[in-house]
C-alpha cells in the first residue's frame, strides 16, 4: 500500500528520506516556501516516490500554480477564500488557526459551507501530527477536540482528508502505523485513516 508523508526540509532532504525509508513510507512530499529552494529530486538515491510542493499564502496560490503541480496552504483564521476561490491542493492545520472556541462548538476552522466547497473543488484537508506534537496541556486538548470535530465534518460531507507528520525536523516524523493508530484513537475509522495516508 502506498503510504506518503509530508515534510518541510531545510537543506536536509537526505535525513528525511533516510528516516522515511526506515520507518516504512513508500513516498514523500517535500514542501518548500520558495521555488528557488526546490531541489532536483532525481539526484536522491532512494526507492521512495518523491514529489515536491510549494507552500503559498491563500492570495498567492494561483501564482504558485504556475511553478508547481502541487500547492498547499496553511490555514488562517478565515479559510473560505481558499476553499471557494483559490483552490489549493490542500489546506492543513485548520485546528491551529482559530484564536478561541465558541460556546457550543469548537472553533475548528471548518464549517459545512467550507466542506461543501472543499468537496466541490477537490481541496483536501490536512491533519498535522506536528500540531499535536508541538502543543501541550490545554492547547493540545483543544487541538485534539477541534480535530475530532473536523473529522466528523469531513465524513459527513465526504471531503478528502490527508494525515501526515508535516514535520519540519526529521525527529518530528512518525511511522505510518503510529499516525494511523493516533487518528483512529481520536475518531477516524480504520479505512479513513489508511486512505488518508495516500490521498495526496
Amino acid at each position: 500500500m502506498l503510504m506518503i508523508d509530508i515534510v518541510f526540509p531545510d537543506k536536509n532532504e537526505k535525513d528525511f528520506i533516510e528516516l522515511a525509508e526506515r520507518i516504512g513510507y513508500s513516498g514523500l512530499v517535500l514542501v518548500y516556501s520558495n521555488k528557488g529552494d526546490v531541489p532536483d529530486i532525481n539526484k536522491f538515491e532512494t526507492k521512495l516516490k518523491l514529489k515536491t510542493a510549494l507552500l503559498a499564502p491563500q492570495k498567492k496560490i494561483q501564482s504558485a500554480r504556475t511553478k508547481s503541480k502541487l500547492v498547499f496552504t496553511k490555514a488562517v483564521e478565515d479559510n473560505r477564500f481558499a476553499f471557494e476561490k483559490s483552490r489549493p491542493d490542500m489546506v492543513f492545520a485548520l485546528e491551529e488557526a482559530q484564536p478561541r472556541d465558541f460556546m457550543h462548538q469548537r472553533g475548528s476552522g471548518l464549517n459545512h459551507i467550507m466542506c461543501r466547497f472543499a468537496k466541490e473543488n477537490d481541496v483536501k484537508l490536512g491533519f498535522s501530527f506536528t500540531s499535536i506534537l508541538n502543543s501541550s496541556g490545554m492547547s493540545r486538548a483543544q487541538i485534539i477536540g477541534r480535530m475530532q470535530q473536523n473529522i466528523k465534518l469531513c465524513r459527513k460531507y465526504k471531503c478528502k482528508i490527508v494525515i501526515a507528520s508535516f514535520a519540519e525536523d526529521p525527529f518530528e516524523m512518525r511511522s505510518p502505523k503510529d499516525l494511523m493508530a493516533f487518528f483512529v484513537e481520536i475518531g477516524m475509522h480504520q479505512k479513513e485513516a489508511k486512505d488518508a495516508l495516500k490521498n495526496i
